[in-house]
Order: C-alpha cells, then structure tokens, then sequence
C-alpha cells in the first residue's frame, strides 16, 4: 500500500529540516527528507551561526566539521557590531548602531562564527545521510493526510513525474514561510504581517576591500539616496551581500531591479564608481508572523514555516535549528518508548512563546536600525545573548519554573529550572587519562543529574526513579574530588545548589528541576524523584 513508511517525514531541505533529519538521526530516528529543489542552497545566506547553534552541531557530532568551514578568524566581524555611513567611502565617520553581546568563556564553550548556509548545507545533509536519513532532492510534497495512527503523504520527484506514498509517524514542515504544510493544515498566523519589502543583491566588488579599510562588521548601512542598505560579507567570501529596501506601494516590484540598477544601486552607497559584477537577486519580505500553533496531531511546524521577522539580529534560521533540536529529542523520546504524546505538546508549550518574544525582538532592532524607533522599544530591547541563549522555557516539562517572562532583562544561567544549563569546564578521569570537557557535553540522549558531594542520595533515588519509568538517565557527582571536577569555577555557585543538592537537566540542556539542598530537606527522596522525572519526561507510568 505504501512506497516507503518511515517514523519521521520532513519536508523542506533548509538549514531547520536538514537539522530535523540530522539531529533525529543521532539519536537512532530514522527520516525522509523532500526538497524541491535539486541542491542545497547556492547562496550563501544565513551566515551568522550563533553560540547555541554551534552547541547544538558539536553535541551531534560534527562541530569540528562545522567549525572548519570559518574562513579566517570571522568573530572579529561580530565584535565589530553593527554601524552605519553615509556612503561606504566614509567607513572612517560610521557610527555604531549595535555591539550586540553574543557569547563569552562562562557562557558558552562554542561562540559564533560566521559561515554561509551554501557551505554549511553541504556538511550537514552528508551528516544526516550518514546518520540514516533518505534524503530527497527534486522531490516535492503533493498531498499530506493525517490520522490518529500517523500521516500519509504523496511526493513527486521531478526528473521522472514519478508519485511515491509515504506513511510515516509524524510530519515535520519546516518548508518556510511559504509553508505548504502549514496552509494545509489551515494554521493561521498573528502578527503585524509584512514589514518591509528588500532585495538581496549578492555581487562582486574588489574596490569595496580599498574602500571599507578592512573595517569589521556585521553589517553595514548605507543612507545614501535616503533609503538603508545593509552590506555584508559575514559568511568570509565573495560574494558581497547587500539588502537595498523597494516599496510595492509606490509600484515597484523586483523585476524593475534590473542589473544594471543594481550596479548603480551599490555605486550610490559606495560613493564611487567601482566596478560591480552582479551575481544573483532574490527578494523577500521582512515580516512578523507567527502561527497560532506549532503542532496539530502528527504534524508540526518549525522554523520559518512557524515564524517569521525581519532578519535584524540574525535568529531566523539559528532559531529554527533550535526548533530542530527541541522537537528532534522528543520525537526520539517517543520512538524510542519512554516519551507521550504529552511531551510532544511541550514542543508547541516552549518553542512557541520564543517563536513571539524573538520576532518582537527583531522587530525592536529593525526599528532603531531604521530610525524610528520609539522610548518604549529602546526600553524593551534585549541583548543579542539573552535572545540566543538566555531565554526560559515554561512546560509540564520544567518543575518549580519561576517568572513568567520568555526573556529577562540580563542574562541569568544560574541553574533555574526552564534556563539553559550553565557552561562549566570540568576534567573528567577516563581509562585514557584526564579529558577537559564542557558541562554541556554531559547533556543529549538521556536525562543527567549532576549532584554534589554529598549528593548521592539524590542519584539512587534518581536511578530507581528512571528503571521504573523506563527513561535513560545518568549521574554524576561533581566536585574537586569527585568523578567530574570543576576547572574555572565553584560548580555548586554556577548551578545554585551546595553539598547536598542536584540538578536534573533533560537531553536538550535546559534544566528541568533543582533541589538547593540535601535529601535531609524531604521525607521521601524517592517519590521526590519519581514524580519530577515523570513529569520532565512525560514518560508513560
């Protein structure tokens, strides 16, 4: 009856679905993947990889590879913030619009770094085919129907007109902000909608090297001729990047850009006639949208296909990964029989609320970038880090949550339930000798409870919780003489516990409950136990 039945079917082959497939696929989920089109990306867009991404890829084993593809040292261009001329000839008067904070040695133990998406596309679909991903180019999605026991779908490879009928447990559409899954399923969408509308320019432009005096930035506007365009070449190669803004209302439209105005478009914002090779044109929408759920049954919604906003601050695609990541684990969690289709929900409870708090965001940064911002959206912007690492979950996946703001005002990983774990270095003692890792690696394919010196109880009562539950997990003590020992800080300060206390942190590193202190505090350390890893895990009791 069916071509090919698999347990996750993803449609859409960008940075979020690839990651879907990848991240599902280290953890023993096998996937399809359909893409229409016939490569991955030949631009080099989403450049910027935040702290969190570059986690995300080193717990899944090819951070190294990732890392790799940094031409030259590309943090430089992050510390040099976002600035603005009048032309590009005047780099020595910019002013300094943004110095956005983006990660630190006590934050994390990856930082950004900048790459294109036609570089890092390539490394992660052969990861993914490598972890047993089908995926499929050429290959779009005709039809999707879903029911109580999976999704059926028909896809149409273009090179043969050929039909194939995939059952599958569950769909993911991460086909952007076009999505067809999500005007399937009939999820509708709030936001202040279309922004602004912008052309990506990509070209070639030695002259611009003399002109921008190896100046480092993230981006760079220009204001000549009364409109910002923004200049980049965060990714570390040809080509240049450039975002002039046209106005529909006016009656302009992209094919009214033809080469030739473009040319003379970045001649404007540089300030003199240099040579200009046009390379290719794609326009888009600055947008902001998010859907009003992020799950119906067996399918879900991720990335742009599940928000969308300007691109000011660079979350779109990072986001859409940690979308990924999120959903990936408990879909595994399913498959693998000890997560519910409670955990699911807590995909929707989580992502969502980010989805909104960081278009708002985005939207704050693109108002003060284009001048009119008001007091009140100076007021409400938060820093870059806060956005990318600092935000909170709330779900029947996090015990003892306090607030109810997705992000705070300054960044505060100190160990709360619903917060990234806190990046500690610790030595951990193996049959090889010493290693150095961070605590970040403990966390991907099960539960972790970190406890201190005297908190074995805690682990026991952890262990018995997790046999009768059925849920992975693993223990460590952590102290200067324990197994783990903390390198470059107090262990217990970082995560808000003492001696006594513990910590228990799900696969995705964000904490899902802390006890400050010992096991002498309750009657009954075991029910403790069994009822926070039930609830954290959704597990079926």
């Amino acid at each position: 009856m069916y071509d090919v039945k698999i347990p996750v079917l993803i449609v859409g082959g960008g940075p979020v679905g690839l990651s879907t497939a990848l991240f599902s696929g280290r953890r023993g989920v096998r996937t399809m993947l359909l893409e229409k089109r016939d490569s991955t990306s030949m631009l080099p867009r989403a450049p910027g990889l935040q702290a969190r991404t570059m986690e995300l890829f080193r717990a899944a084993g090819l951070g190294k590879e990732i890392r790799a593809l940094e031409k030259g040292n590309s943090h430089a261009y992050f510390e040099g913030g976002i600035i603005k001329v009048d032309t590009f000839s005047d780099i020595d008067n910019a002013e300094l619009l943004e110095s956005p904070s983006l990660d630190g040695p006590t934050v994390s133990p990856e930082r950004v770094m900048g790459c294109g998406q036609d570089r890092y596309e390539k490394v992660l679909v052969a990861k993914a085919r490598e972890y047993g991903a089908d995926v499929r180019f050429n290959t779009r999605l005709v039809s999707f129907e879903a029911d109580e026991e999976g999704v059926t779908a028909v896809a149409e490879e273009a090179a043969t007109g050929n039909r194939i009928t995939i059952r599958a447990d569950y769909l993911v559409g991460a086909d952007g902000a076009g999505s067809r899954v999500r005007k399937a399923l009939g999820v509708e969408r709030t936001g202040r909608g279309t922004v602004f509308n912008a052309l990506s320019i990509y070209f070639r432009a030695p002259e611009l090297e003399t002109l921008l005096k190896d100046r480092k930035f993230i981006l760079c506007y220009a204001s000549a001729g009364g409109s910002l365009m923004g200049l980049s070449r965060l990714h570390g190669c040809d080509p240049w990047l450039a975002a002039p803004i046209y106005y529909p209302e006016k009656g302009e439209t992209p094919d009214d850009y033809t080469d030739e105005r473009c040319v003379e478009i970045v001649r404007r914002a540089a300030g003199k006639d240099i040579d200009v090779e046009i390379m290719d044109k794609v326009p888009w929408q600055g947008a902001q949208l998010v859907s009003e759920t992020f799950r119906v049954g067996r399918v879900f919604l991720a990335g742009d296909a599940a928000h969308v906003h300007p691109p000011a601050g660079g979350f779109g695609a990072n986001t859409g990964i940690h979308d990924a990541h999120n959903l990936s684990w408990k879909l595994a969690a399913v498959h693998d029989g000890w997560g519910t289709d409670a955990l699911l929900d807590t995909y929707d409870a989580e992502r969502r609320p980010l989805g909104t708090a960081m278009s708002e965001q985005a939207l704050v940064r693109n108002r003060i970038r284009h001048g009119y911002a008001t007091e009140q959206d100076r007021k409400d912007f938060v820093d870059d880090v806060i956005i990318t690492l600092g935000y909170r979950y709330r779900s029947s996946s996090v015990v003892g949550a306090e607030g109810s703001k997705v992000l705070t005002p300054d960044l505060e990983l100190t160990g709360e339930p619903g917060t990234r774990a806190p990046h500690v270095w610790l030595t951990r003692a193996g049959a090889e000798g010493a290693e150095r890792i961070s605590s970040i690696d403990l966390f991907w394919d099960g539960f972790v409870l970190l406890h201190g010196p005297d908190g074995g109880a805690w682990a026991k009562a952890a262990v018995k919780a997790a046999e009768r539950l059925g849920v992975p997990l693993r223990t460590h003590a952590v102290g200067p003489e324990e197994e783990l020992r903390p390198e470059d800080r107090d262990w217990a300060a970082a995560y808000g516990v003492g001696p006594g206390g513990a910590v228990l942190v799900r696969p995705d590193a964000f904490v899902a409950w802390r006890s400050a202190e010992g096991t002498s505090a309750v009657a009954d350390p075991d029910a403790v136990l069994d009822d926070v890893l039930a609830r954290a895990s959704a597990a079926a009791s």
